[in-house]
């Protein structure tokens, strides 16, 4: 019985692992590395990249991996493409396991715009406000370009070096986070404006749910174009995707 690769790093991949985990399905959970403290997993775990796409197919040769399971960030495109390239290279069937991408519900004021500089180039040309900048701590520098905010980062990891920007305010937090925390970080900091990735799910859609309450407007980021293969939203269809694949 060949074992499965879960690209993980999401609450869904820590949710699926739990579910093969206790169905006794073989598998290797895989974090990228970009925590310092990741989650412990009930499978056996590596931690960090594989080297590209061919490096990735070395992996799953060398392993005997017989199917992916892609369950990463919906914002982690390079992995997504390297894991498309990497199983068809191989031979073997990719599964993405991807929560919804959030819609507005009543009440919302959001903007969309289709990828990070665009978001920096409409702060730009903005006037002076204090954003929420909720996109992690990779792409900072784009914002340099709106130096003008005085802008709000939660991150899970103490940044080594000061952030790029010149008024920044840090934050050190895990999710999930709930509305009735998030209300009262806006609150305390006087966020005027939040800027997102439209990643999905329930952990961090505190921050939005916060803003509604608020009447504050927000500025969300699209997700990357995605490769063309299988998806599935909910532990139990992949499930089922995985063990049809074994056939048991």
């Amino acid at each position: 019985m060949r074992p499965t690769l879960l690209l993980g790093g999401t609450t869904e991949a820590s949710r699926l692992a739990a579910a093969m985990a206790a169905r006794g399905s073989p598998a290797i959970f895989s974090y990228a590395g970009r925590v310092e403290a990741p989650r412990p997993q009930p499978l056996p775990t590596r931690v960090g990249g594989f080297g590209g796409a061919e490096g990735l197919a070395r992996f799953l040769r060398e392993e005997g991996i017989g199917r992916v399971v892609d369950a990463t960030h919906p914002f982690a495109a390079q992995i997504s493409r390297n894991a498309a390239q990497a199983c068809a290279e191989v031979g073997i069937p990719l599964l993405s396991f991807e929560r919804p991408p959030w819609s507005p519900a009543p009440g919302d004021d959001w903007t969309e715009v289709p990828d990070l500089p665009a978001a920096a180039e409409a702060l730009r040309e903005a006037r002076p406000e204090r954003v929420f900048l909720a996109i992690g701590r990779q792409n900072l520098e784009l914002f340099a370009q709106a130096p003008q905010h005085d802008y709000l980062l939660r991150l899970v990891d103490a940044p080594e070096a000061p952030p790029p920007l010149p008024r920044a305010g840090i934050v050190i937090a895990r999710g999930p986070f709930t509305p009735e925390g998030d209300l009262e970080l806006l609150r305390r900091h006087g966020t005027t404006k939040i800027l997102a990735k439209n990643a999905g799910g329930f952990g961090a859609e505190a921050k939005l749910t916060a803003a509604r309450r608020l009447g504050l407007p927000v500025l969300l980021v699209a997700r990357p174009e995605a490769p063309e293969r299988p998806r599935v939203a909910e532990v139990e269809e992949a499930m089922d995707w995985i063990h049809a694949d074994l056939g048991v």
